[in-house]
């Protein structure tokens, strides 16, 4: 992909986010707790920040409002569903990159949906991991021309970026050494570790809460992971995302937490 496109996709996610991290908003978060039982939704203000942060600012905003929501299946359903949707303040009419994923009750990742559109610039791509013939179904769009190809799935267990922060989440108790797996994105895997960091406390309705730290970064052997994730989570059955670290070398995008406005956390224990 050309560097001019790098930049107007702004590639907000693993491997795909080209410029990550910043520092937002120091008010406490507050609790909404409305809509379904089944949804968590989290809203975010981002900015960006680093090296590249001031070239950025020529070809699109450096701050703004992001959502990540966790839609837990319902009787009869069994996937669940991620979202991560980031856009300037102004909000997606102006542009907007977003993350979407399905994730199997064993924690697989059964689909990966990564979308820009910013000024005359899209990009649309979609995989679908088809595990009993161990092939990943990939299918791209852009205003020029479709792409379709299916490749082999790698033997080791992977994730993509959605999947790894829910079991970050999940297993967050339990995560207590570094551990190795592997990331896919943009059609490709890279061999990444996950490891605790350290821990925080976040405002949150007037309260001070314990958070555990994670962080996701390359691990020795095949391709380089461009990227870095960092995430602390609530020392709780909840598990509220406060703050997700997305890191390039030149740049970064950071997510803090403003508001919960559903409160389905982790699928009311599920």
């Amino acid at each position: 992909m050309p560097r001019s496109d790098r930049f107007a996709g702004v590639r907000f996610a693993v491997a795909g986010l080209l410029l990550l991290c910043g520092a937002v908003g120091a008010h406490a978060a507050e609790l909404h707790c409305k809509g379904a039982s089944n949804v968590e939704e989290f809203r975010y203000t981002w900015r960006l920040r680093g090296g590249l942060s001031w070239v950025a600012g020529f070809m699109f905003p450096t701050s703004g409002v992001g959502m990540l929501r966790t839609t837990y299946p319902k009787p009869g359903e069994q996937n669940i569903g991620g979202e991560l949707l980031i856009t300037p303040a102004s909000g997606g009419a102006n542009g907007f990159y977003v993350y979407e994923t399905q994730i199997a009750p064993d924690g697989k990742t059964m689909m990966t949906y990564h979308g820009y559109a910013w000024g005359k610039k899209s990009r649309k791509e979609r995989t679908l991991f088809d595990y009993a013939k161990h092939l990943a179904r990939i299918r791209k769009e852009t205003p020029d021309k479709t792409e379709e190809r299916v490749k082999p799935l790698p033997p080791e267990e992977m994730r993509d970026i959605l999947t790894a922060i829910h079991y970050l989440r999940k297993n967050a108790p339990n995560i207590t050494r570094p551990m190795t797996t592997v990331i896919y994105s943009d059609g490709n895997e890279y061999p990444v570790i996950f490891r605790p960091v350290e821990h925080r406390q976040f405002p949150l309705s007037g309260q001070q809460v314990d958070a555990l730290g994670f962080e996701i970064v390359d691990g020795p052997g095949g391709k380089k992971w461009p990227g870095g994730i960092r995430v602390w989570v609530s020392n709780d059955a909840r598990r509220i995302p406060f703050r997700i670290e997305i890191r390039q070398s030149m740049a970064s995008l950071q997510l803090d937490l403003q508001t919960i406005e559903s409160c389905g956390f982790m699928g009311a224990g599920s």
